[in-house]
């Protein structure tokens, strides 16, 4: 059985320039500029230098504005943690795959509070 192999390439509409993909991510076009030269997101330029966005890039945009909001974090110590998140990640799949870990179990419904009487009150 063979197979063969199969290049997609991502069509020029499903990238978003510079100016579009800003205003989808709430952000300014400087910052975006400004994160993409930090490394935390990945861009195409073409020949004329306009900058061009995947779709995925909306997601990791999202991603550090969690962080930066609920961590206070600076961009170089967001680039530091998505670093070793993306690690953590690489390396849990790897010991999934050689089944050294079992996959994680769907988390249970929450527990209901306990109440306990202390000094004739009910507390939770």
């Amino acid at each position: 059985m063979g197979f063969a192999l199969v290049q997609v390439r991502v069509r020029r509409a499903d990238r978003l320039d510079l100016d579009a993909f800003a205003r989808r991510a709430g952000l300014h076009p400087d910052l975006v500029r400004r994160l993409v030269a930090l490394g935390l997101l990945d861009a195409d330029a073409d020949p004329s230098g306009a900058l061009h966005f995947g779709p995925g890039e909306l997601t990791r945009v999202a991603r550090i504005e969690r962080l930066r909001a609920g961590f206070g974090l600076n961009y170089a110590g967001i680039g530091v943690v998505i670093d070793l998140l993306d690690r953590i990640a690489e390396l849990e799949a790897a010991d999934q795959h050689a089944g050294l870990r079992p996959p994680p179990r769907p988390t249970s419904a929450p527990r209901a509070y306990t109440v306990r009487r202390i000094g004739g009150r009910s507390w939770t």
